[in-house]
């Protein structure tokens, strides 16, 4: 998940932008999000692993350069600093080796939008629980640069077993959820991608979003259309997963074009 902030109902667009800013400054999760219906027919295999592949290389290559000092750095997902967020971009995606591994569900029934639901994935001790996840598995390592090259070996592996799995592969989530590779996956992509603005965020740099990631998790976020609501809305795409993650405030007059363009939103973080 992408998220160490305490769990929130549903509530509407409208009545969460009052709490907007505050929210923002607090909230590392996925915390505003289209309802549009999922498909299970799944993304294209092939074009969520290269957005994968190209996404998380670009991390690791930044993570790489990052100073000794510049670890500890606090990041806007409180308690975590740049090392216990990378640490827990590494953990949420080395659950894909052991899914691989296990024995693959008769079908899928959940897309990669229903896998963000606000169900008990977000209630307070399953969170409480993400958030020591990634900080142990930070401390586990002797400094930051060994947990950049230990994220760097586990992208790769996922990336390795993922290019290697057939298409319509099904995996079940440690939450249940039998998925398409390629939609579960997804979900994966929106992790490194939404965390590395994060990151970007806290080491004072420029974001490094690739066009692959950034296509895909506007196709999740805003639906098929994506591009034509971002246009009416006059947000540009980095603008737009910005607004729609937490990560830049809504006026009281973005939030009524966002109302008036039929957009429904979903509390998830």
């Amino acid at each position: 998940m992408t998220t160490a902030a305490a769990y929130k109902r549903p509530v509407s667009f409208l009545a969460y932008t009052a709490n907007r800013t505050e929210d923002t400054e607090r909230v590392c999760g996925l915390l505003l999000h289209q309802f549009w219906p999922g498909s299970l027919i799944g993304m294209d295999h092939g074009r969520v692993v290269e957005a994968f592949r190209l996404e998380a290389e670009q991390l690791a290559r930044v993570m790489t350069g990052v100073s000794a000092g510049e670890w500890r750095l606090p990041t806007r997902c409180a308690p975590w600093d740049v090392s216990d967020l990378l640490a827990h971009v590494r953990v949420v995606i080395s659950w894909l080796p052991g899914m691989l591994a296990a024995s693959a569900p008769p079908r899928a029934e959940v897309s990669a939008v229903d896998y963000y639901r606000p169900d008990d994935r977000f209630a307070p001790d399953t969170n409480a629980a993400r958030i020591t996840l990634a900080q142990d598995h930070a401390a586990t390592q002797l400094n930051g640069a060994a947990l950049a090259d230990d994220f760097n070996a586990m992208w790769q592996q996922v990336d390795r077993l993922c290019r290697s799995a057939p298409e319509g592969r099904v995996v079940r989530t440690r939450h249940g959820d039998p998925m398409l590779l390629s939609e579960f996956l997804l979900t994966r992509v929106v992790e490194v991608a939404v965390h590395g603005l994060d990151l970007a965020d806290a080491l004072g740099r420029e974001p490094w979003l690739t066009a692959p990631a950034a296509d895909l998790v506007q196709e999740l976020l805003f639906g098929p259309d994506g591009a034509a609501t971002m246009e009416k809305l006059g947000w540009d795409q980095l603008r737009s997963l910005r607004k729609a993650t937490g990560r830049e405030p809504i006026s009281e007059e973005e939030a009524s074009d966002v109302s008036r363009s039929g957009i429904r939103w979903l509390t998830l973080g």
